[in-house]
């Protein structure tokens, strides 16, 4: 988990970000410096939860809440990562709009 040191805002439309954070959780972004996010994990309020199917529960899905789901096309490409801290495991899931 990192933290935001300091912002200046380059322009109108850019900011530039100081961020400090562990030496692992720099290592997740494997080397690439271009099209990387900044979230903040309180930022995420819409709740969901986990559905388990099949024998003995092995099939497990992430639900997606209602009012997340527009633009969603079940044919689109998905790209996933896991990302494991201290207290949470985080589940990124890329889906090409369509």
């Amino acid at each position: 988990m990192g933290t935001v040191l300091s912002t200046v805002a380059k322009d109108s439309d850019h900011v530039v970000m100081e961020i400090l954070m562990e030496y692992e959780e720099a290592l997740n972004l494997k080397g690439h410096m271009d099209k990387v996010y900044v979230f903040a994990e309180d930022a995420a309020e819409t709740k969901s939860r986990i559905a388990q199917r099949g024998q003995n529960g092995a099939t497990r899905y992430f639900l997606i809440p209602k009012e997340l789901r527009s633009h969603l096309n079940a044919g689109s490409k998905v790209k996933c990562q896991r990302i494991d801290t201290k207290k949470n495991t985080l589940f990124l899931y890329i889906v090409e709009k369509m």
